[in-house]
C-alpha cells in the first residue's frame, strides 16, 4: 500500500489557524474527569479474519450490518449482512462488485459507515475516497435501503459545492421527523446538511474552528503520537456525529483532539442561515476524550469510544463521563456504534492505529477484526 494515499487526509490541516469566529464556550472546565462503573461484559457478535471493518448497524429485528472501506488492497465486499455469523454482501453482490477503473456511480466504492433509522431503512455512506484519497470519479453518495424489501429506495448525490473531490463524508445521522440528514467531512472539515426529501445539500462550518483538529493536541492511541509514513502527525477533522433524541441538537467533534461541540439543528435545516450566524451559534462544550463515532440513547446519554484508553465512555446529559468498559485486547480503536431495541450497544473495532500507514508499510493488525456488544 502506497503510504502517500493518505496525504489527502492531511490537506488543509496544517492551516488550522484560519477560521471564523470562535465557538461559544458552554463549559468553563478545562477538562472533565471520568468516573468508572463496573466493567460491562463484551459479547462477540461477529469477526472477520481477513478484511478491515469500520461500521456496524443493528436493525429493529436485530439484523446486523457491517461495512468495509476500500482503504487497503486487501478488500472485497463493502456492505454485508451478518447471517449465521457469516458476511453476506448487501443488498446484493452487484453493488459490492466494484473494481478500480469501473464506474462507481451505482456500486459501493469506499463505504465509511452504515446506520439504521427509526423507519426501517439502512443508510450507507459511500465516501468514494479509495485509500482515503480524493473522491473517485464524483461517485460519493448516500444510499438509502429499505430493509423490508432489501431494495435501494434512493441514492443521494452531492453537488461540487457540498461533495467535492476533497470532501470525505464520514458518518451520518438521520432525522426523519424533520426530513434531514447530517454528515461529517473528516478531510477538510465541515458538516454536510442533506434535505432527504428534496435531495438538496450544502456544506457548512467548513472554516469553523469547531471542525478542525487542534494542532496542539498530542493524539496517542499507542502511547505515543501517531505518525504517518512521511513523519507528519495524524490529524483528522470533524468525524464523530450524533443527534440528541429530540433531534434539536447536533453534536460533533474532530477525531484527533478531545473537544466536543454542538449546534441547534433548526439553524442547519434553514439553508438561508449564513455562515456567520452558524459560527456564532456553535457551542464549545469543553474537553472530554478522543473518539471516532458516537451515539445517543433514548435517555440522552452519549456513548463514545476513548481511542487512547481502549474503553467505552458514557456521557450523561449533564456532561459527566463514566467508563463502562475497558479492554486493551478487544477494544482496539472502537469505531462506530449502534443501539438495538433490546438495549445493547454494538461496537465495531477497526484497529486503525495498527494499519500499515503508521508502521512503515507493515500491517500490525491483531486479527480477526471484531464487532462486540454490551448491555446498557
Amino acid at each position: 500500500m502506497n503510504i502517500k494515499n493518505i496525504t489527502v487526509l492531511a490537506m488543509a490541516l496544517v492551516s488550522l489557524t484560519a477560521c471564523n469566529k470562535s465557538p461559544n464556550q458552554a463549559n468553563p472546565k478545562s477538562e472533565n474527569e471520568i468516573s468508572t462503573e463496573k466493567n460491562a461484559q463484551l459479547e462477540e457478535v461477529f469477526s472477520d479474519s481477513t478484511y478491515q471493518l469500520t461500521g456496524v448497524a443493528v436493525a429493529k429485528d436485530n439484523r446486523v450490518f457491517v461495512n468495509y472501506p476500500y482503504w487497503l488492497d486487501t478488500h472485497s465486499y463493502s456492505v454485508v449482512e451478518v447471517k449465521d455469523g457469516k458476511p453476506v454482501p448487501y443488498p446484493n453482490a452487484e453493488w459490492n462488485s466494484f473494481k478500480k477503473g469501473e464506474d462507481g456511480q451505482n456500486k459501493f466504492v469506499t463505504v465509511q459507515s452504515v446506520v439504521t433509522d427509526d423507519k426501517g431503512f439502512l443508510w450507507v455512506v459511500d465516501a468514494a475516497g479509495i485509500g482515503l484519497g480524493k473522491v473517485y470519479q464524483h461517485s460519493s453518495k448516500v444510499v438509502k435501503i429499505n430493509l423490508a424489501t432489501n431494495k435501494i429506495e434512493k441514492i443521494y448525490r452531492f453537488p461540487e459545492s457540498a461533495g467535492g473531490e476533497n470532501v470525505y463524508i464520514n458518518d451520518v445521522r438521520v432525522d426523519n421527523q424533520n426530513g434531514f440528514a447530517y454528515l461529517t467531512n473528516s478531510n477538510t472539515g465541515g458538516i454536510v446538511v442533506l434535505n432527504i426529501n428534496t435531495g438538496e445539500s450544502r456544506l457548512v462550518l467548513a472554516n469553523s474552528s469547531s471542525v478542525k483538529s487542534d494542532p496542539n493536541y498530542h493524539f496517542s492511541p499507542l502511547g505515543k503520537e501517531l505518525k504517518k509514513g512521511d513523519g507528519s502527525l495524524l490529524k483528522v477533522n470533524s468525524d464523530g456525529i450524533a443527534l440528541t433524541p429530540d433531534n434539536q441538537y447536533l453534536y460533533y467533534k474532530p477525531l484527533t483532539d478531545n473537544r466536543m461541540y454542538r449546534i441547534k439543528t433548526d439553524l442547519l435545516r434553514d439553508f438561508k442561515t449564513n455562515e456567520a450566524v452558524l459560527n456564532k451559534n456553535v457551542e464549545d462544550l469543553g474537553k472530554f476524550i478522543t473518539t471516532d463515532g458516537m451515539i445517543f440513547d433514548k435517555k440522552g446519554n452519549l456513548y463514545l469510544g476513548d481511542l487512547e484508553k481502549n474503553s467505552i465512555v458514557k456521557m450523561t446529559p449533564d456532561l459527566k463521563m463514566q467508563t463502562i468498559v475497558k479492554d486493551d485486547e478487544k477494544l482496539i480503536w472502537p469505531d462506530s456504534y449502534s443501539i438495538s431495541d433490546d438495549g445493547y450497544l454494538y461496537i465495531s473495532n477497526s484497529q486503525i492505529q495498527l494499519m500499515p500507514w503508521f508502521h512503515d508499510g507493515k500491517e500490525q493488525f491483531k486479527k480477526p477484526f471484531k464487532v462486540f456488544r454490551i448491555k446498557i
